[in-house]
């Protein structure tokens, strides 16, 4: 089983490719894990193109994976090869609420990640609302050659029952 999940920030990706992973016994690859070069110590530092890629192709050699994040136009061979393309397109109201809660759990420290300011939150909230507007139709253009296996989901619950009717 190999699975695309792309939406915005806040719109449930990483959970559910979480609870997919643990489910269906799937490699789970976070893409900011291989876009970010989180060994240099320093905030927002791109990994170069061709480390990254290379990464991507190690995870794309498995036979399993679940593979989730923002990005597309560089992911050609994760959508060819995915069986499954699962577009979140989670309400605005819901994935701001999330960005915001995960701020909370971040400082308080009863989650783990990178731990931004408020003024970061804020700037991450209105990035995901232009990403919901300008991106999507762009995503949904670029997908157009895969559209027999795309679906576009509101919730976690519509990517469960998909994948449960497919039988894949």
């Amino acid at each position: 089983m190999k699975i695309h999940i792309i939406g915005t920030s806040g719109s449930g990706k990483t959970y559910i490719a979480e609870k997919l992973s643990q489910r269906f016994n799937l490699l789970h690859l976070d893409l900011d894990e291989i876009f970010w070069d989180n060994s240099t110590g320093e905030y927002n530092i791109k990994r170069l193109a061709d480390e990254r890629n290379s990464l991507l192709s190690t995870v794309l050699e498995k036979e399993n994976w679940v593979i989730e994040g923002v990005y597309y136009d560089w992911l050609s061979q994760s959508f060819a090869e995915a069986d499954q393309i699962f577009i979140l397109q989670t309400p605005a109201r819901i994935f701001n609420y999330r960005v915001i809660k995960r701020f909370i759990k971040r400082k308080l420290k009863l989650e783990n990640g990178k731990t931004g300011s408020l003024k970061s939150t804020i700037k991450m909230i209105k990035w995901a609302n232009r990403y919901q507007k300008r991106n999507m139709p762009e995503i949904m253009k670029f997908l157009e050659p895969y559209s027999d296996k795309v679906v576009i989901a509101k919730s976690s619950t519509t990517i469960i029952k998909q994948l449960e009717k497919s039988n894949l």
